[in-house]
């Protein structure tokens, strides 16, 4: 009887909160398909995912990637997930801050990925966006570049892209006139 009375006092309580105008328990559709990505999100060991302001703001979050193979094997890049209001009809907002020399990723963190921009899906799950930027660090595509000049030595002298990669990564570089710094696991 007495957890009878406490449910039916809750339920009064939140009533009136909701009268009041409070609407901190009601969450946005945006946030409830958040919710199932996250509950749903399988991440594999080089991959981790950080709450800066908690885990109760689901919007805002932090991924790192340390890829395991390839040019990028070693490294170990943050990317910031921002995911908007309209999300799933609007894409996340992804943006690395590591700075990294890479064809796809510009010097201020934008990030040329089609399922970030015109592919966007509402059916695509912040996991898609995840492997994306795995794949991302295996296999450039200097196709649809951000970092142009990255692009062009990535085709003309791939040995060297590499080493300058690799450099970067492991030490700090100076590519073009901008540096690098380490980016180590």
């Amino acid at each position: 009887m007495i957890k009878l009375f406490s449910v039916r006092d809750k339920q009064k309580k939140d009533e009136a909160a909701e009268a009041a105008g409070n609407r901190a328990n009601k969450l946005s559709a945006g946030e409830l398909r958040l919710q199932k990505d996250m509950a749903e999100l399988n991440l594999p060991s080089n991959i981790t995912i950080n709450f800066p302001e908690g885990k109760e703001r689901l919007m805002h979050f932090e991924i790192t990637l340390r890829p395991d193979e390839g040019i990028y094997k070693g490294g170990k890049f943050l990317f910031d997930f921002a995911i908007p209001t309209g999300y799933p009809h609007d894409a996340p907002k992804v943006l690395c801050k590591t700075k990294v020399y890479h064809p796809n990723i510009d010097l201020e963190g934008k990030i040329c990925l089609n399922i970030l921009r015109e592919d966007w899906k509402p059916v695509l799950s912040i996991s898609s966006v995840i492997y994306g930027l795995q794949f991302l660090f295996l296999d450039p595509n200097p196709e649809d570049p951000l970092n142009k000049e990255a692009a062009q030595m990535f085709q003309e002298n791939p040995r060297q892209f590499e080493l300058n990669v690799q450099r970067a990564i492991h030490h700090g570089h100076y590519i073009n006139g901008q540096h690098f710094p380490p980016c180590t696991v």
